[in-house]
């Protein structure tokens, strides 16, 4: 099951701010294993199929460094195929050294890291939805260790080759100021389910019964400030809806809780109570 095409609404592009645009690309090339789809002196879309854009990243005009303890990025999450092809991304960064942590979350193993300026990324795989236990409508979800030698052994020494056809945005994961206003956002205004909740720090929602398409914590603190505009870290990200209809009736119910909707250059924008922005797209 495809839990990141129609008829699910879905995470889409990501855009995060960066120092310094050069050091990025070249992380993102080179340890990721993006492909550039377009570039401009201040901005770099970039891809993995050379057609569809997942993730962007922009420089702004007198850019200062992440903010701690504000609201924004947490990570987003990179979803990968299969198995194999964690062993094989786990294989090439750990050739290049690079600081990791990783999970075991039942659903999913995933692996973390963080770019040059400190936005984290998470790179997974899902363990087959007919694997996942839910109790009612929550799914099981906990943080074990990963079995990092089992998942080196299916890379099979294969060579890396950059990030592999199929990766998707797999979900996205917010710091947020007060889980009740954003509850009430994700869930009566964008349509999304809770299926998991951390205590009462952190929420995980979907749709469609996925394992989570957004996860959002309390975990900089409650009532924790918006960063600066021009700070590193999250710009905005797109929702993909699978109909007009539905992408319309989501607006509505945006409008009746006071959430706030513009349009610009044609694309329809809005922002959650913690500041962090959202385009709802096709």
């Amino acid at each position: 099951m495809n839990f990141h095409k129609e008829p699910h609404t879905f995470v889409g592009e990501v855009n995060i701010k960066v120092e310094n645009l050069e050091r990025s690309l070249s992380f993102y090339q080179e340890v990721i294993g993006f492909k550039v789809l377009e570039q401009t002196e201040k901005r770099v879309t970039l891809t993995v199929d050379g057609i569809h854009p997942l993730l962007s990243l922009e420089q702004p005009e007198n850019v200062s460094p992440k903010e701690p303890r504000t609201t924004g990025l947490y990570h987003f999450a990179l979803l990968l195929p299969n198995r194999t092809d964690l062993g094989n991304i786990l294989e090439h960064l750990i050739k290049l050294n690079i600081q990791l942590g990783s999970s075991d979350h039942l659903v999913s193993e995933a692996l973390y890291l963080s770019d040059p300026d400190g936005n984290g990324i998470e790179i997974y795989r899902d363990r087959p939805s007919s694997e996942w236990t839910w109790n009612g409508n929550q799914v099981k979800m906990t943080v074990d260790p990963i079995d990092a030698r089992g998942v080196l052994a299916e890379a099979k020494g294969q060579p890396w080759e950059g990030l592999p056809e199929g990766t998707v945005m797999g979900h996205i994961h917010l710091h947020v100021s007060d889980l009740k206003s954003t509850e009430e956002f994700y869930g009566k205004g964008l349509g999304f389910d809770v299926v998991s909740r951390f205590g009462s720090q952190a929420l995980f929602i979907s749709t469609g019964r996925y394992h989570h398409h957004i996860g959002l914590n309390t975990w900089n603190g409650v009532g924790a400030p918006r960063p600066a505009e021009n700070s590193v870290g999250l710009n905005w990200f797109t929702i993909h809806f699978p109909t007009e209809e539905k992408r319309t009736a989501v607006i509505r119910q945006l409008e009746s809780i006071g959430a706030p909707i513009q349009e610009q250059d044609g694309k329809i924008l809005t922002e959650d109570p913690s500041g962090n922005r959202i385009y709802l797209s096709l």
